[in-house]
């Protein structure tokens, strides 16, 4: 059935609702559910065409009109041509360094990034002789003095899970492409609601869109968005060979998501502020980690970058005279709530809380924790949507009980 083609200009807000394939010849308006491995073709010559061009549906490893949908409204929502979607977040950053780097290329990437992320660049990628080099989040100038010249790539997540270290964006996408190399920006905290790195300049946004592209915990998945250059011509083979294609169910679960995520992120960021103010006038606490508390160091970056809002997760220190007695502290204020789930997700409706050093960052050594700023005492609260009163409550259940254990 043919559809009117949407004008140009339209808001992210109807971008998020409306960009999709077009509709079938059944005229449905919520985009259909393609559960299909292949595709029947009208005769072997189309179909030597078809997987001559792989650009129209022949297998779903190499295309399917749900998971086009959902690529397209990723686009869109992030201001780039084209996007790819891929079944987790981490199969995301391994498709960016499969299609991008070879033998002998070296990585720059934040020391702040998500554990998996590092293990990825440090362990994975260097059996395939790929270096990488961990520095600062917040210091341009430690990115700029790891160039060489073999530097391909330089990868960043802002905020950063769990510590919400901010990195400028425009001045690391001037650095890059001073070296010659690509910036990528892991948008998954920030979500395009909030910050479109493209339009500071990064080459490729890649998203775990299990967080809060899906919002409600359900699906695993994950994307890169970026130029078609590089989409189609560099990562599109890479898929159809490799395969880490996401499941048309996915897809279709994370295209409703989207049609939410912008009064959800607005909604959860808003609790968020109210209980990371409330969290700083706590006595038990060391630190409160949210960009859009004024004691944040990259505060005034963060409000430029992402729309004047903090996002959802935050994070805090509790105060210990030792990493056991953190630890221990840390346990126990996760172990006395009742409302709260403790999980490592994030982006969930429902919030979340959990204690990195031993979920999101434990795989790492006990040196690349303390270089990262992850401490035994450190909680993360990824803020849902539940009423602020019921959250803080829950947190008092430990927080108030710490000195009479």
């Amino acid at each position: 059935m043919p559809s009117r083609p949407l004008p140009a200009g339209l808001h992210r807000d109807t971008l998020a609702v409306r960009t999709a394939l077009p509709p079938s010849q059944h005229g449905e308006n919520s985009e259909a559910l393609f559960l299909t491995s292949a595709y029947v073709q009208p005769d072997a010559a189309t179909a030597a065409q078809r997987f001559a061009q792989s650009e129209d549906f022949t297998y779903s490893r190499t295309g399917n009109p749900t998971v086009r949908s959902l690529e397209a409204r990723l686009a869109a929502l992030e201001g780039t041509e084209a996007a790819i979607a891929t079944s987790t977040g981490m199969s995301a950053i391994l498709l960016l360094g499969m299609g991008l780097l070879q033998a002998g290329d070296h990585v720059v990437c934040s020391r702040s990034v998500f554990g998996s992320t590092i293990n990825l660049f440090a362990k994975e990628f260097a059996k395939f002789g790929v270096e990488t080099t961990f520095v600062s989040q917040t210091d341009p100038a430690e990115w700029q003095a790891a160039l060489r010249p073999r530097t391909r790539l330089l990868f960043a997540e802002t905020p950063t899970n769990p510590l919400n270290e901010v990195c400028d964006i425009a001045a690391l996408a001037a650095i890059a492409h001073g070296a010659g190399a690509l910036l990528a920006v892991d948008n998954t905290y920030a979500t395009p609601t909030l910050q479109q790195p493209a339009a500071l300049g990064a080459d490729v946004v890649m998203h775990s869109a299990t967080k809060y592209m899906d919002g409600q915990g359900r699906v695993m998945a994950g994307a890169l968005c970026g130029p078609k250059h590089l989409i189609v011509d560099v990562f599109g083979p890479v898929m159809r060979t490799a395969g880490m294609v996401l499941a048309p169910f996915n897809a279709w679960v994370v295209l409703k998501g989207l049609e939410t995520l912008s009064l959800r992120m607005h909604a959860q960021s808003e609790r968020a502020l109210t209980i990371a103010h409330w969290l700083e006038t706590r006595p038990e606490l060391g630190r409160v980690y949210y960009p859009s508390l004024p004691s944040h160091p990259q505060h005034a970056l963060a409000m430029r970058q992402q729309s004047g809002q903090g996002g959802a997760v935050l994070s805090f220190d509790l105060k210990a005279d030792s990493p056991e007695a953190a630890r221990a502290a840390a346990f126990h204020v996760i172990d006395s709530t009742r409302v709260l789930s403790v999980a490592t997700n994030l982006g969930d409706t429902k919030s979340i809380i959990t204690h990195p050093a031993t979920t999101s960052h434990g795989r790492l050594t006990e040196a690349q924790r303390q270089a990262a700023g992850i401490g035994q005492g450190l909680i993360r609260l990824a803020v849902g949507l539940e009423h602020v009163g019921d959250i803080t409550d829950d947190l008092l259940r430990g927080l108030t009980t710490l000195t009479t254990r």
